[in-house]
C-alpha cells in the first residue's frame, strides 16, 4: 500500500476536528470540494472508510477516530521540531489568528500591533472581533482574549493589560436633569441604556459593596450591543450607562461623562490572552506573547 503523504494526513486532521469540508478548507487553504476529493483518494489508498458523510455534516468513523488519535500527537511532535529550528532563520514570520470582543480588539490595534509591526515585520495579526465565547481551537484560532473568569481551564492565561473594572457614566447634562442616584436601587427611577449580549439576553447590571452584591434589571428605552456606542449614548445625554472604564476613560478625563455609583462597583476582572496547552507555541504566536509580556511589564 502506498504510504499517503504528510499533506493528505494534516488534511485528514483537519476534516475530522472540524468536522467539515468547510473550515477545514479555509483552514489548509483549498477549496471544499478539492479537500472532499482528497479524502476520498485518502480512504482508497489506505482500504478503509476514515469519515461519515452526509449532506449537512462530516464526522470520523471508528478507524478515522483511531487514526486521529495516532495523527494528532505525532503532528505536534513534527510541528515542535520545525519550530525548534525556527530561530536560525533570523526573522520570524507567519499568521496569528486572534479571537477577541471589540473593546480588547482596539486595545491590541492601539497597543500590541504597533510593537508587533516593530520587532516582527513578517509577523501578520488576523484579529477577529466577537463577543460570544468560542472554542478557539475549534474555530481555528492560535488565541484569544477574554477576562480571565471566562478562559477554559485546559488553557494557558497570559495577563493583558491593566484589569477591567465596570462603571455606571452619564453626562453632566443628565445627572443635572435627574441627579446622581445614591443607590443600585435608584436606577429604577433613571433612563438606563441597556446592553445586549452577543446572545441575545440583556445583561443584567451587577453592584458589590462590603459583601452586599446586588444584580439590577436596568430599565430604559435604549438598547445598544457596543459598549463605544453606549459610552456615545451616554455623552448624548440619553440615559445612564454600565460600561467597561476602558471604554469611557477619555470622556472621563476630558468632563463629558462623570462617574455614578462608584462606591457599589465590582472588583476589577483580569484580562489573559489564552492559548492551547497542550500544542507547541508556533513562532508566530510566541512572538506575539512575548510582545504581551513585555508591554504588560510596563503598563501602570
Amino acid at each position: 500500500m502506498p504510504r499517503p503523504s504528510l499533506n493528505d494526513l494534516t488534511a485528514f486532521v483537519a476534516v475530522a476536528t472540524h468536522r467539515s469540508f468547510r473550515r477545514a478548507a479555509d483552514e489548509i487553504g483549498t477549496a471544499p470540494s478539492t479537500l472532499s476529493h482528497a479524502m476520498r483518494a485518502l480512504e482508497e489508498r489506505m482500504g478503509v472508510r476514515l469519515l461519515n458523510r452526509t449532506t449537512r455534516s462530516v464526522s470520523p468513523t471508528e478507524a478515522g477516530f483511531r487514526l486521529l488519535d495516532r495523527l494528532q500527537p505525532a503532528l505536534a511532535s513534527l510541528d515542535e521540531a520545525l519550530d525548534s529550528v525556527a530561530g536560525f532563520r533570523g526573522n520570524v514570520a507567519g499568521t496569528v489568528r486572534i479571537n477577541a470582543p471589540r473593546l480588547v480588539a482596539g486595545l491590541l490595534v492601539r497597543w500590541v500591533l504597533p510593537q508587533i509591526a516593530k520587532r516582527h515585520p513578517d509577523v501578520t495579526v488576523d484579529i477577529v472581533v466577537e463577543g460570544r465565547l468560542i472554542d478557539i481551537v475549534s474555530g481555528g484560532f492560535d488565541a484569544g482574549v477574554r477576562l480571565l473568569g471566562s478562559v477554559p481551564k485546559d488553557m494557558i492565561a497570559v495577563p493583558f493589560a491593566p484589569p477591567l473594572t465596570f462603571i455606571c457614566v452619564a453626562s453632566p447634562a443628565y445627572l443635572d436633569r435627574f441627579g446622581d442616584p445614591g443607590t443600585p436601587e435608584e436606577l429604577q427611577r433613571h433612563h438606563c441604556i441597556g446592553h445586549r449580549m452577543p446572545s441575545g439576553k440583556f445583561y443584567r447590571w451587577e453592584f458589590e459593596r462590603v459583601g452586599q452584591e446586588l444584580v439590577i434589571d436596568a430599565n430604559g428605552s435604549i438598547v445598544l450591543d457596543d459598549e463605544e456606542l453606549m459610552v456615545e449614548a451616554a455623552m448624548e445625554g440619553l440615559g445612564i450607562a454600565y460600561v467597561a472604564d476602558w471604554a469611557a476613560e477619555a470622556a472621563i478625563s476630558d468632563g463629558r461623562l462623570r462617574k455614578v455609583l462608584t462606591a457599589w462597583m465590582p472588583a476589577p476582572e483580569g484580562v489573559a490572552v489564552y492559548y492551547p496547552g497542550h500544542r507547541a507555541v508556533p513562532p508566530a504566536l510566541r512572538a506575539f506573547l512575548d510582545v504581551v509580556k513585555d508591554l504588560r511589564k510596563k503598563a501602570p
